[in-house]
């Protein structure tokens, strides 16, 4: 097949990077959950029978899981297909990313091993019933930074723009109210690094399905918290961010609470290219979650529709039997232990506006069709060089149900290093429903949790 497949995207949507807004016609709404899954994506399989169709995902959770813990394969008994190394990148580079290739060229030891392809995506019902009262009235926000008239659900299921398309990723369903723990780690050209500990809690406030609309803060993607909780030089610290849905009415708002200090300070720099936390400056703020936060800094653009060999079903690199020493090495993750199929993306072009800053002049996203998550990411510098290539690993948290990034990595293609993030591995508590209220998460509350 061709490198780029266009599919339900017409030659003057893709010309045009922020036509009118417009809420979805009644024709295309009726084609959700008929033609199409819920959330937007074909839910036939391809032609060559290599993508199947989709049947609904797993929503039940399977033998071994216990609540709150890890999430057992739901398909062990799958071999792989093949192996995709640097020796025959070249007969798959259709499929491939221009990040893709280059690790593989970069390192004999990064190959993509390819299993077959499970659409075990899936949602809770309220997700897919808002996905549709949505679709009808939702808008982008004056300027393309949010979106206004909905609550829940994905905005955008069938894609005009690239800011629809961007904007469906961030409005994705993730969960309702929520904690985890997970480790972080910064690893060396040599193989070498100190791994950062953070409790996190997750307030999805748009889409959250065990509370109705009403009930809802209004004009909140979520709240959340990021406590910090090994190296001792770094335990204490905490972050508090409130993340808005029309970020030209209310852009983001956060907090720290520093342990020493025993204050609460507004921290505007959480945003945009500045450092994440701990990265050793391997990824941005808004590389978190493999993008986050305010658009406007870029234009947007719709490139197609792409079969593509993509990380999926990634339950392996979060078995417990498995200890961070065994995923951590030179170079990249231990790829033995990485699962990866074939699924159709979304391709997404955000380039830099004339006289905006920020480190990555031009970034590709390639969304999955089935979740609207975003899998890889290609991040050139300003001399349009290739410079990072992200990854996010993911697997089906089947009791809830949705589908949840896990490990995600951010490899620097110059400097050799790259950064893991969402390790789980020597973690107990992997999800822990919460009841929360709004005062939990007011920056009043911070220097409580920092004392207790």
């Amino acid at each position: 097949m061709t490198a780029i497949s266009i599919r339900a995207v017409t030659a003057a949507a893709l010309a045009v990077a922020l036509p009118a807004a417009a809420q979805l016609a009644p024709a295309d709404i009726a084609k959700l959950g008929a033609a199409l899954t819920p959330v937007g994506a074909e839910k036939a399989g391809n032609a060559a029978g290599t993508i199947p169709a989709w049947d609904g995902g797993v929503t039940k959770p399977v033998a071994g899981f216990k609540a709150g813990g890890h999430y057992p394969d739901p398909f062990p008994g799958d071999k792989p297909l093949f192996t995709i190394d640097g020796k025959n990148a070249d007969k798959y580079k259709d499929q491939l990313s221009p990040g893709q290739l280059a690790m593989l060229k970069k390192y004999p030891t990064y190959k993509l091993v390819v299993y077959p392809t499970r659409r075990s995506a899936a949602f809770p019902a309220c997700h897919y019933e808002e996905t549709k009262s949505c679709a009808a009235k939702a808008q982008l926000a004056p300027g393309g930074n949010g979106v206004v008239g909905c609550s829940g659900g994905i905005p955008f299921p069938i894609p005009k723009n690239g800011l629809e398309a961007i904007w469906n990723s961030t409005l994705r369903y993730r969960g309702d109210t929520f904690a985890q723990n997970w480790a972080q780690a910064a690893v060396t050209r040599t193989g070498d690094y100190a791994l950062v500990k953070f409790e996190y809690e997750y307030d999805f406030q748009y889409g959250n399905c065990s509370r109705p609309a009403a009930q809802r803060e209004p004009n909140k993607i979520l709240n959340y918290l990021q406590s910090t909780t090994a190296p001792a030089r770094l335990a204490g610290q905490i972050l508090l961010v409130h993340e808005t849905v029309d970020q030209s009415k209310e852009p983001r708002s956060a907090w720290t609470y520093n342990p020493g200090q025993r204050r609460v300070r507004l921290a505007p720099n959480v945003a945009y290219d500045n450092p994440g936390t701990a990265s050793d400056g391997l990824r941005t703020n808004d590389d978190f979650g493999m993008f986050n936060g305010a658009t406007d800094r870029y234009e947007w653009k719709l490139v197609g529709k792409r079969e593509m060999f993509v990380p999926y079903n990634s339950h392996r690199l979060t078995d417990p039997k498995f200890k961070y020493t065994d995923i951590l090495k030179p170079g990249h993750i231990n790829q033995d232990l990485a699962r990866y199929e074939l699924h159709r993306v979304w391709v997404v072009e955000a380039t830099l506006k004339s006289g905006m800053s920020h480190i990555y002049a031009k970034r590709v996203f390639y969304l999955d069709e089935d979740t609207w998550a975003i899998v890889l990411a290609d991040k050139y510098d300003a001399r349009g060089e290739l410079w990072r290539f992200a990854e996010s690993h993911s697997e089906s948290w089947y009791n809830v149900p949705m589908y949840f990034s896990t490990v995600e990595v951010h490899h620097d293609l110059q400097s050799g290093r790259y950064i893991a993030m969402g390790l789980r591995n020597e973690e107990t508590r992997i999800f822990e429903a919460l009841q929360r209220t709004a005062a939990d998460y007011s920056p009043n509350s911070l220097r409580g949790l920092g004392t207790r």
